[in-house]
C-alpha cells in the first residue's frame, strides 16, 4: 500500500482551508484518510499552517511521501530538516 501526505480541500466556495491527511494513493482527493496531521489555510495573509511534527515524521519515517505542495509546506515549517538529520544521525 503506497500512503501520501496530502491535501484535502474543505471549505466553501472561493474560501477554501485545507487539512493535511495521510491516505493512500488509491483513494480520491477528499475521500477516505488514513490521519489528519494538520492544517493549512491560504486565504491568512501569512498562510497559517499547523502541523503535528510528531505524527508526520512517523509516517515519513515509515515511507509516506508528501505530494509537492505538502513536501514545500514542511520544508517551510523545518519538519523536513528534522527528518534529514533524524535520518542520518544514526
Amino acid at each position: 500500500m503506497a500512503v501520501k501526505i496530502r491535501l484535502t480541500r474543505m471549505g466553501s466556495k472561493k474560501k477554501p482551508f485545507y487539512r493535511i491527511n495521510v491516505a493512500d494513493s488509491r483513494s480520491p482527493r477528499d475521500g477516505r484518510f488514513i490521519e489528519t496531521v494538520g492544517t493549512y489555510n491560504p486565504l491568512v495573509a501569512e498562510n497559517q499552517v499547523t502541523i503535528k511534527e510528531d505524527r508526520v515524521l512517523e509516517w515519513l519515517a515509515n515511507g509516506a511521501q508528501p505530494s509537492d505542495t505538502v513536501r514545500s509546506l514542511l520544508s517551510k515549517a523545518g519538519v523536513l530538516q528534522k527528518f534529514h538529520e533524524q535520518k542520518f544521525s544514526k
